[in-house]
Formats: structure tokens, C-alpha cells, sequence
């Protein structure tokens, strides 16, 4: 119901400051402007949890579009897509048939694709679909969450695969999850330096700046070249900080959301620091 209002409504709410826009075309514009700032970027067109086939056809060949228009226009962005959004609660092979046609348009675009991570409940099905696309193609990855117990483990088994790291953004119950900042903290850097010491190409994904410098720290400490990693930002926060970090000659990647799916994806920014509020509000209010 919420969801089907801010579709009506349009990006309102401050959602502008951190969606680029509800079509291709806005989000190719957006692109752009980072890129001249010496940004990288990923787009996300948004949605998740589709319900029928029809509509899972329909995000695959919307996320092919976007690919197209990537490659098109010459603008420095790969793609990072959800599996629910193409059908993965539908029929595991349904979803890997649209996977594939996605990857394989990619790789024919010499680009790259990101699967998003989900909940805990799709994490196991999502990187058994991971495992069954790269037996084909080596231009996809995908996302580990920190506050996971399993993530250690799943990124020592995802060794040469390249990996966005995050802390995670869903709430999860305490039998998988660790539920202590500190924990995900602590549990977040030794992922990140797990998968960089195995020598795989590693996405730091925060916007913590306290992990940022014990990354910069750790890899000049350990001869690791800026080839192998790179920092990522959500698009429209710490801007200051991404651009200060493009200037010191780090990879620095702006996920870029886009499409009028924007209502979860704008609650669960907000419901993750509550300072996000007071930044929507601002938005909102125009000041």
C-alpha cells in the first residue's frame, strides 16, 4: 500500500537526494555527473520480492536496457541487480535463465554485473545461483554481509571471486546474525582483509570512515595495490568523503539506485542511522 502510494507520489520525501531519477535516461544523466568527477559507478534499477513471471521477465529485460544504454552512452558503470526482483522466489532456474541472459549481455558489453544480497533466507540460494553462472562467465560477483556468522566462511569458499563487502542492512534474529556493532565491526574487517590477502578483487562498501582509514592502513601495511580493491558509497551520502577519496587515487564506486520501485529501498537508508531521517526531512522541507 505504501509502496504503491510513493510510486504516485513520485520521489518526494528527500528520496531524490539518494534515488537518481525513475528512468534510464535520468539515471544515465546522473552517471554522467559522477563520471566528470572522477566517480565510478553500479545502477541498481529497484525492486525486489516480484510475485509473477511476467513481472520478472519484465525487470530482466529492463536490466538489459540498462546495459544497453550503459554501453551506449560510454559511461563508467557496471550493474548490480536483485534476484528477487527476476524471479529467484519463483523457480530457482527461472531465475538463473534471466541471470544468464543479464550476465551474458554484460560480458558481451565487457561489463560487470553485482548480484545484491538479500535476507539470510536467500543467501544460500543466491550464491548456489552465483556458483552455477560462473561455471560460464567470469564478469559476476556478489555481496557478503559482515553481521552474517557465516560470512568468514563464505568468503575464504568465494576465494578469486570479486566481492562487495558490507555490514548488512536487513534485520536478521540473533541465530544468524551478530547483533553488536562492535561484533560486525570487528567481524567486517576480517572479511575485508581475509579476501584482499587471498589476492581477489575486493568492494569496501561504507561509509564508516574509521574503516576506511584501517583499510587504507592495512593495504599500504600489506603491498596491496589500489588495482585490487576499491571503497563504494551509497549515491547522495558522504559525498565529500568519496570525492576526497577519488582525489587520493582510490577506485570510489557510487551505487546508484533508480526506478520508482524506490519506497523499501529509501525506508531501510532511513532505518538504518537515525540521523538519515533528519537528512530526508531536509530534503523534504527544501532547506
Amino acid at each position: 500500500m505504501l509502496n504503491q502510494a510513493a510510486r504516485k507520489w513520485g520521489l518526494r520525501f528527500g528520496a531524490s537526494h539518494v534515488v537518481a531519477g525513475e528512468t534510464i535516461e535520468s539515471a544515465m544523466a546522473k552517471v554522467k555527473e559522477l563520471n566528470e568527477k572522477g566517480l565510478v559507478c553500479t545502477l541498481d534499477h529497484l525492486g525486489e520480492f516480484v510475485s509473477s513471471r511476467e513481472e520478472a521477465l519484465e525487470a530482466t529485460q529492463y536490466n538489459i536496457r540498462t546495459l544497453e544504454a550503459i554501453h551506449k552512452a560510454g559511461v563508467k558503470s557496471n550493474l548490480s541487480v536483485k534476484l528477487t526482483q527476476l524471479g529467484l522466489d519463483i523457480d530457482f532456474d527461472f531465475c538463473l535463465d534471466n541471470m544468464r541472459q543479464i550476465v551474458g549481455t554484460a560480458k558481451q558489453y565487457n561489463n560487470f554485473v553485482r548480484i545484491d544480497m538479500e535476507d539470510s533466507a536467500r543467501c544460500q540460494a543466491t550464491l548456489d545461483l552465483l556458483r552455477e553462472l560462473r561455471k560460464t562467465y567470469d564478469n559476476v560477483g556478489t555481496v557478503i554481509q559482515a553481521y552474517l556468522y557465516r560470512a568468514e566462511q563464505d568468503v575464504k569458499d568465494l576465494k578469486g571471486v570479486s566481492l562487495r563487502l558490507v555490514k548488512g542492512a536487513y534485520k536478521e534474529p540473533p541465530e544468524v546474525a551478530y547483533q553488536e556493532k562492535a561484533q560486525i565491526d570487528e567481524n567486517y574487517m576480517t572479511i575485508i582483509q581475509t579476501h584482499l590477502l587471498s589476492g581477489s578483487y575486493t568492494a569496501i562498501a561504507t561509509h564508516d570512515h574509521h574503516i576506511i582509514e584501517k583499510v587504507k592502513q592495512f593495504t599500504k601495511e600489506h603491498g596491496i595495490p589500489k588495482e585490487q580493491f576499491e571503497f563504494q558509497m551509497l549515491y547522495g551520502f558522504r559525498t565529500d568523503m568519496q570525492l576526497q577519496l577519488a582525489k587520493e587515487g582510490y577506485t570510489m564506486r557510487i551505487y546508484v539506485p533508480f526506478g520508482n520501485d524506490w519506497f523499501g529501498y529509501f525506508m531501510r537508508r532511513l532505518a538504518e542511522r537515525p540521523q538519515n531521517v533528519a537528512f530526508a526531512l531536509k530534503g523534504f522541507f527544501g532547506k
